[in-house]
């Protein structure tokens, strides 16, 4: 498998509410969502597609996240050979660094950055590194069937 350079590989929502938040996408899109994922970590928690996959994270704000401005949105993340690399150049070119350059457990290297027009993303190395996995965070998902037997 090639490089995965450029690929969306997973999103996050973060949110003030995750209870309600899963509540919510649940009902609506059928996803299965955990508000805390153990270790002690009750602000992170998990999105998993119908047919099993993991697809992404959901983040609760604190209120002193929100003092700082951060607001409910969802963010993604974009695979790059090399983090520290990728915000150099994103500075280069009229983009800002939101979140320096951090390593995150189990997960790769990853840096919240936007481009100058102010929208906020991520760029990640992750781990397995890029080439070593496939994403399956925008895989199409099985069309659920309604009460009326339609899809």
């Amino acid at each position: 498998m090639g490089t995965l350079q450029g690929s969306w590989i997973w999103y996050d929502l973060m949110t003030p509410d995750p209870d309600g938040a899963k509540a919510f996408y649940e009902a609506v899109v059928g996803w299965s969502m955990t508000t805390g994922h153990g270790a002690g970590d009750s602000d992170y928690g998990f999105i998993t597609a119908p047919d099993g996959a993991m697809t992404g994270g959901m983040l609760r704000l604190s209120a002193e996240m929100q003092q700082h401005g951060a607001r409910s949105c969802w963010l993604g993340y974009i695979a790059v050979d090399d983090v520290d690399a990728s915000v150099t150049s994103i500075e280069a070119t009229g983009g800002k660094v939101l979140m320096a350059p951090r390593d995150v457990a189990m997960a790769g290297r990853v840096a919240m950055v936007s481009d100058p027009g102010g929208a906020a993303f991520y760029v990640m190395t992750p781990t397995p590194p890029p080439g070593g996995g496939e994403s399956t965070a925008f895989s199409a998902l099985p069309i659920r069937a309604t009460a009326a037997g339609t899809s």
